[in-house]
């Protein structure tokens, strides 16, 4: 089971350095996923995960005195950092259930395009939309 991706992910919930216990949430929340009637509870997570990761982001630049939001586009590695970011964060919002429970659930309204994480995507992407005229500053972001 040594996928770089799920590894990342099992990182992304550990909290103050207990792997073991991040591994036991993801695996419960497979295990979830595949109670709640999918087949394959890795395809159900590969397309969370692609579903809530950004095209676009807003950096901001300062040119002049004045602060412009610019539309830059987001490497591969920070889209699953932001996507699972997004998850993470819609799961710490419920309260009352275990985290497996609730990192299922979050999974699977990002799987069917909906929840706090394709929210959020969307939310960036139209921030930038409506800054695209200062999309040729991008060159000047790092």
């Amino acid at each position: 089971m040594s996928n770089p991706k799920i590894e990342k992910i099992i990182n992304y919930l550990m909290k103050h350095g207990k792997k073991s216990v991040a591994k036991k949430i993801y695996d419960d929340t497979l295990a979830e996923i595949k109670s709640s009637g999918h087949m394959n509870p890795e395809i159900v997570l590969e397309t969370a995960i692609e579903n809530a990761s950004p095209t676009l982001m807003i950096k901001s630049k300062r040119m002049g005195g004045s602060v412009y939001q610019v539309p830059v586009e987001v490497r591969q590695d920070k889209k699953l950092f932001f996507a699972f970011k997004w998850i993470l964060d819609g799961t710490k919002s419920k309260k009352g259930k275990p985290m497996y429970k609730k990192l299922a659930e979050e999974l699977l309204a990002a799987y069917g395009n909906q929840g706090y994480a394709v929210k959020k995507k969307e939310e960036t992407l139209k921030m930038a939309e409506a800054n695209k005229a200062f999309a040729y500053m991008a060159k000047y972001v790092h």
